[in-house]
């Protein structure tokens, strides 16, 4: 596997030796001084270009970074022109550089970045950067009304997980349970983690880095809302879900004086307690 050095030295060379690359931001998680160095960790780069369509009309110029794996050109539409266009390579000694070309006529987006250095700028069109930190990735606080459509979605998307498991369709049941629903819980613990913390911590994407800001017996709660495909230990973990959300959406609503809709949790819950109860020969769901 290459090393950082060999890496970085080659990803400016290549800018280096390019007149149409102007400048080299290197941005993510290798200049984020809080999180440990590990070898998965992407080359996240950008190179301040001129003359896109020179780039993209023969993609064959990014072979100089080494043998690939695969590669995802995740913006490219068949547009004419572009501001930017990414180039995400994985390269079979294990690195993997996410290069995005940005037109030079775009570079102000660098700053809307915290976790962004220069590593090179052939014409000193940038001003100093702050040294970077994880800022534009903190934990923002909710308004009364991103709170309250949180709480809503959650209850809302509940009796379709109910629906799922009673049909046996437990394929549909995971979906729901996995993406709506969980995107709101990861949303409440991140409040809850914006609370405890002033507001000035980063919980990482998908959550990665909940643990470190739970109490452990929070994070035993949010393990037990993952369960395998079976019915009966899927409504377990519904129910420690609802539980979860509803504790931490209370604490929440009384910290910011917003109020919690306890009639529609009410509601929900008495509903997924009898569904989940229900004869599987039912015709009718209340009689």
């Amino acid at each position: 596997m290459r090393s950082e050095k060999d890496m970085l030295h080659l990803i400016l060379n290549v800018a280096q030796r390019d007149n149409r690359i102007r400048a080299v931001i290197m941005n993510g998680s290798r200049v984020n001084s809080a999180v440990r160095r590990d070898p998965f960790q992407d080359y996240d780069i950008i190179y301040i270009v001129k003359d896109m369509e020179l780039f993209i009309q023969d993609h064959s110029w990014v072979d100089v970074f080494g043998e690939r794996m695969i590669m995802q050109l995740p913006d490219d539409t068949g547009a004419l022109t572009y501001d930017r266009f990414a180039y995400l390579m994985q390269f079979k000694d294990g690195n993997r550089i996410d290069l995005t070309l940005l037109s030079a006529t775009k570079r102000e987006v660098i700053y809307t970045d915290s976790l962004s250095m220069v590593l090179l700028d052939k014409d000193t069109q940038f001003s100093p950067l702050l040294p970077p930190s994880n800022k534009s990735y903190w934990v923002q606080p909710p308004t009364e009304t991103h709170f309250r459509e949180c709480c809503n979605e959650f209850w809302w998307c509940m009796p379709y997980v109910a629906k799922g498991l009673w049909r046996n369709e437990i394929t549909y049941a995971k979906n729901i349970l996995e993406h709506p629903l969980r995107n709101m819980l990861h949303l409440m613990l991140d409040w809850h983690v914006g609370i405890n913390t002033n507001f000035q911590v980063s919980t990482g994407k998908s959550g990665k880095h909940l643990q470190q800001y739970l109490a452990p017996d929070v994070w035993e709660q949010v393990l037990k809302t993952y369960s395998d495909a079976g019915t009966l230990r899927t409504w377990q973990a519904v129910f420690t879900m609802c539980d979860l959300f509803s504790s931490l959406a209370r604490k929440v609503g009384a910290h910011f004086s917003f109020l919690y809709n306890e009639e529609e949790e009410k509601n929900v819950l008495a509903h997924l307690r009898y569904v989940s109860i229900l004869s599987s020969r039912a015709e009718e769901l209340y009689p």
